[in-house]
């Protein structure tokens, strides 16, 4: 091969099945140098939680476009289906994830359909009433959101007895601070076919505390980021590639703050002609202050029996143009999180027909991603615990968004055009139209134009006609 390099699967039918499972699980340790690593703290992003304190926390357009992604997160209607054919359903997932839920007239015919196949009509409620005492299910979205957002990563802590006739069945579901995990991992670990991950641990208390590896759901964006101890295992923050315009708004805003307190003034005074002695130049300024905190009339006149002049150090904020780079900063941050401007009203743009667009736009590229994502680890590592729910999954209804719905006057002609031509059952035209549908067996038959002669009627030679 070029380079010299051996490939490990070289004339792999001269070899056993278990010597190529052996050459292929070398490699992968090889590359990734984990042969002989392992039982080691991973390494994160160099410092997680200043996407908390150091954004979230302080900075207005970070916790804006946060705040609306995790609202609009939790403003998804979603309910516990109990899947019926498996088949349908994971076409149903497939057409989902490749339309992001905007889908053609086409597209809604056979989306219904798999939704009929895939689902009963029955809809169970969630394990727990409240995923744990001090939080709500929204709450708990929420905050998911938030740490997903912000950190690229979520760590859902579920507490389960270790014996007894509950052995391995959550009590509760926690949402552990992100910013504040770490991965530990095994020793003499085989990446590849192996889980690396040993246990996580919570580093923000007064000692660590550790969680077996079967108690945590960990969520995380992709991460190219590879090394030696594991920093791939870590979600990659969105905030890392836009550190910069963090720092860049937090500056500005230190610099605006600090202008203000200072009434605008940055500089020197002394004496237009000559010199000022210190005890002069600090009656002057303490006369300024008093000047400042006073609010008596005239409290602001002063007099001096020296010439004075003030010469200026740096930039005004004029000068500067801070909230041009404002602007800047923010289109990048919205286009780092996949969000649109004009919903943090901003600009001229900010109108109501141009916000309707938006929020289609931001539920399809940024929300959508994060539904599959938060809804896969929920049906296939959480619900399954249960016995009763190894059946079921979540589904969240993104298409009852309002941004998501069909113009309902066009599809209702569509819809009526095909229940006249005998496309479509009228109970299938109620269910697209997502109306109640009649218990009147006639709205089951196929028929066609306004008198509703059944379409085997329609079809049905008719004795004379020809006469």
């Amino acid at each position: 091969m070029a380079l010299g390099i051996r490939n490990p699967f070289y004339n792999r039918n001269r070899i056993s099945d278990n010597d190529l499972k052996k050459a292929i699980r070398n490699s992968f340790a090889n590359s990734f140098l984990w042969g002989s690593l392992g039982g080691i703290v991973t390494d994160n992003d160099k410092d997680v939680a200043r996407y908390i304190d150091m954004a979230y926390n302080i900075n207005p357009d970070v916790f804006a476009i946060v705040n609306q992604m995790a609202g609009k997160f939790i403003s998804i209607p979603y309910c516990i289906k109990d899947i019926e054919d498996k088949k349908s359903y994971q076409k149903l997932k497939r057409l989902e994830q490749s339309t992001k839920y905007d889908l053609s007239f086409q597209q809604e015919i056979k989306y219904l359909e798999l939704k009929n196949k895939a689902y009963t009509e029955d809809e169970y409620p969630m394990p727990f009433e409240r995923p744990n005492p001090e939080q709500t299910w929204a709450q708990f979205w929420q905050l998911s959101m938030i740490f997903l957002q912000t950190t690229g990563n979520v760590y859902w802590y579920m507490p389960m007895p270790e014996e007894g006739a509950n052995q391995g069945v959550p009590k509760a579901l926690y949402v552990l601070p992100s910013h504040l995990m770490e991965i530990v991992i095994k020793r003499d670990v085989t990446i590849g076919f192996d889980d690396p991950v040993d246990y996580y641990q919570f580093l923000g208390g007064a000692r660590d505390i550790p969680f077996r590896s079967d108690e945590v759901i960990h969520i995380k964006y992709p991460n190219p980021n590879y090394d030696i101890n594991g920093a791939h295992l870590y979600g990659q923050s969105k905030l890392r590639a836009g550190w910069k315009n963090v720092i860049t708004t937090n500056k500005g805003l230190d610099l605006a703050y600090n202008t203000q307190k200072n009434g605008g003034a940055f500089g020197f005074i002394h004496a237009k002609d000559g010199v000022l002695e210190p005890q002069v130049v600090n009656g002057i300024k303490e006369r300024l202050k008093q000047a400042k905190a006073s609010t008596e009339d005239l409290s602001r006149i002063m007099g001096s029996a020296t010439a004075l002049a003030f010469t200026k150090i740096g930039l005004t904020t004029d000068e500067l143009k801070p909230f041009e780079y404002f602007s800047y900063d923010l289109m990048a941050l919205c286009n780092i999180f996949g969000w649109d401007h004009v919903l943090l009203g901003n600009g001229d743009n900010a109108k109501y027909d141009n916000m309707k667009i938006a929020e289609k736009r931001v539920v399809k590229n940024a929300i959508v991603g994060d539904v599959n994502l938060i809804q896969e680890a929920f049906n296939t590592q959480f619900l399954p615990k249960f016995k009763e729910y190894q059946s079921r999954c979540i589904e969240f209804k993104v298409k009852e968004l309002p941004e998501m719905q069909q113009d309902y006057k066009t599809m209702t002609e569509w819809v009526c055009k095909l229940k006249d031509k005998g496309l479509i059952t009228g109970n299938t035209a109620l269910r697209i139209l997502d109306m109640p549908q009649s218990e009147n067996t006639l709205l089951d038959e196929y028929t066609v134009n306004e008198d509703l002669m059944l379409l085997e009627d329609a079809v049905r030679p008719v004795d004379g006609l020809d006469e």
